[in-house]
């Protein structure tokens, strides 16, 4: 239920950031889910490879270079699906962003609705 909830509420967000910000363009509610999905998995699978593999320029940048990374995984998302755009690299490092904001707060809202628990 947990999961199946903050899926919904990611694609919210992905539309909500499509409507704050002209960079990022969702045709529908259907769009976002599949990108939020797409997104998701994206961050699951791709994405620690990726940091590992750029380690030495993370250190470097003192971690700022986690933030290109992110962008990448929207940019990528946004690039293999129809109905998600962003607008340059740019519009994806600020989308990253401003979506990364709305999944600490989503996250943490489930967190309180679904408290962890002790067996």
């Amino acid at each position: 239920m947990k999961l199946i909830l903050s899926w919904v509420l990611h694609a919210v967000a992905l539309l909500a950031l499509a409507h704050l910000y002209n960079g990022v363009e969702v045709s529908g509610f259907g769009a976002a889910l599949v990108a939020a999905f797409v997104i998701g998995l994206f961050n699951l699978i791709v994405r620690p490879a990726l940091v590992v593999l750029t380690l030495p320029v993370t250190f470097f940048t003192l971690g700022l270079f986690l933030f290109v990374i992110n962008a990448l995984m929207f940019w990528a998302a946004a690039g293999i699906l129809d109905g998600f755009q962003v607008q340059g690299f740019g519009a994806a490092l600020l989308g990253s962003l401003v979506y990364s904001a709305f999944g600490v707060v989503i996250d943490s809202a489930l967190q309180r609705l679904f408290p962890p628990q002790i067996l």
